[in-house]
């Protein structure tokens, strides 16, 4: 009788989100991705303070007196916790065991760092325009060129690339 073989311990699958259409391309097909690899997915979202920035999530990071908002962290989790929970319901069963992290900083790096146990990162690109679509935004660069673990870049369906 010979002795199973061990199958490898299976790490998360980590993808960036800040709300845009891009990220929630990205979810959606890391939600698949976890799905065939019957392995839980990391939910990714960078933040900064940055006010006269008004896309994704960040429409969380200033107060009435356009200072940082005390509850920011627990708003962008909810802000991505919702929307990974939107894109799965879409999706139907069977769902996927999601963690939410959101971490201030940069999003390369926070990326970088999320993702030191998982077996595939995936993040959204930004391209837009002719040259858009054939380029990666600056986060999706990075990360390309730094991670130590597989990178897919979920490319923007026409009509979504963002300016």
């Amino acid at each position: 009788m010979t002795d199973p073989v061990a199958r490898p311990a299976v790490g998360p699958i980590v993808v960036g989100t800040d709300g845009s259409p891009q990220a929630r391309q990205a979810v959606t097909f890391a939600l698949r991705e976890a799905r065939l690899r019957a392995t839980g997915l990391r939910a990714v979202c960078a933040y900064e303070y940055t006010p006269a920035r008004q896309s994704g999530f960040e429409w969380t990071a200033s107060g009435p007196d356009s200072g940082p908002v005390p509850q920011q962290r627990d708003l962008v989790t909810q802000a991505v916790a919702d929307s990974v929970r939107e894109l799965q319901e879409q999706l139907g069963e069977p769902p996927v065991e999601v963690e939410i992290v959101c971490e201030p900083g940069r999003p390369a790096q926070v990326l970088l760092e999320a993702s030191r146990d998982a077996d595939l990162l995936v993040v959204g690109s930004r391209g837009s325009g002719a040259w858009g679509r054939l380029a990666l935004g600056s986060t999706s660069t990075e990360v390309v060129h730094h991670a130590r673990l597989p990178v897919v870049v979920v490319p923007a369906e026409p009509g979504t690339a963002s300016s």
